[in-house]
């Protein structure tokens, strides 16, 4: 068993206004599943994009707006939203205070496609060194 102290992990800026803390990865010795925490101002958030896995977007604190594939939802403390593979989403701080999600990849490392850009992003792999 590996314990990991999340205290002692650092949080990145993924974009202006929100920052991650990425808990599980292929860094921490996973194999299956990658899971993250997002802290995001109002009105930002993660544009649409998809990941060819599921994942799980949980509400931690804050108010938000998750969208799948067109369709939308607002989602609160406690609110959980699977996404099936290859679905685009999104979502964003739709409060006036801070938004605090927790994410669940069913990867060890962080791929996605995003609308607005032509490359896959990739995160968290080994060799990083992030």
């Amino acid at each position: 068993m590996k314990l990991i102290d999340h205290n002692n992990q650092p949080c990145r800026d993924w974009r202006p206004g929100v920052s991650t803390r990425m808990r599980i990865s292929a860094l921490t010795g996973a194999s299956a599943l990658s899971i993250f925490e997002q802290w995001c101002e109002p009105g930002l958030g993660a544009p649409t994009h998809w990941h060819p896995v599921e994942e799980v977007l949980t509400v931690l604190s804050g108010e938000a707006e998750i969208w799948i594939d067109g369709e939308r939802f607002r989602a609160s403390a406690g609110h959980s939203a699977l996404i099936t593979a290859k679905r685009r989403h999104g979502f964003r701080n739709s409060g006036d205070g801070e938004l605090h999600m927790l994410a669940v990849l069913a990867s060890p490392i962080f791929e996605a496609q995003f609308d607005d850009s032509p490359e896959v992003t990739r995160r968290w792999a080994l060799g990083d060194g992030l």
